[in-house]
């Protein structure tokens, strides 16, 4: 087993797949359950699970854990390493290639992010990735990384994307992640935006309502 990401096939051949990157602290087998209800619908998907490095996070008094990136301060902006999110972006970017290597149509490749694993997916599609996507999850996330200069391509502003966003979330605010959305709407995204009575988690109906979207651009 590749110690960096883990796969879970669907029963036919795949020919679509979804990347989806973990949050701080957590591991490449989170979101497994997740996936494990999506593919009794979605068939024909692959779900990668990349794991991120372990090592030290500012915030958390220095303590190592898994983290696409150091958080040095919550207030009043996230201060964050960006060479390190910009290393994990590329490391996403390089699991997008090897996927369409292995004859996955670009367009049938989503990239889905919880928390910490959100920001940098929402980096790599829209401030790295120049190719065509199937559409990015940000769960429960924020863009640390955009901002008003930034320019996007054609097939960018052509990548859908699903906001998802508890309405008392303690850890990434609900602010947070309307920011990010506003500002992909800005740039001539289609963006959707759907809150839910929770903190910082996944509801069932959060759930449901992923595999409703994924199962609409999958037809």
């Amino acid at each position: 087993m590749n110690k960096e990401f883990f796969e879970l096939q669907p029963e036919k051949v795949a020919d679509a797949c979804v990347i989806w990157l973990h949050g701080l602290g957590a591991d490449r087998y989170d979101f497994l359950p997740v996936a494990e209800v999506l593919l009794q619908t979605l068939k024909t998907t692959r779900f990668v699970f990349p794991q991120a490095p372990t090592r030290p996070v500012t915030i958390n008094g220095g303590y190592a854990m898994p983290s696409w990136y150091d958080i040095k301060a919550m207030s009043p902006a996230r201060s964050i390493d960006e060479e390190q999110l910009e290393a994990s972006a590329q490391s996403v970017i390089a699991l997008v290639e090897k996927q369409r290597e292995a004859g996955i149509d670009p367009n049938r490749i989503f990239l889905a992010g919880f928390s910490q694993g959100g920001a940098v997916v929402l980096h790599a599609a829209f401030l790295r990735w120049q190719g065509p996507l199937g559409g990015v999850l940000a769960l429960s996330t924020y863009a640390p990384t955009f901002n008003e200069n930034v320019q996007l391509s054609a097939s960018q502003q052509r990548i859908p994307v699903l906001c998802l966003h508890g309405q008392y979330d303690d850890v990434v605010q609900n602010a947070m992640g309307r920011s990010a959305y506003e500002q992909l709407k800005q740039w001539g995204v289609t963006a959707t935006w759907q809150e839910y009575p929770m903190t910082h988690e996944v509801l069932p109906e959060e759930i449901r309502d992923i595999g409703v979207w994924l199962s609409d651009r999958l037809r």
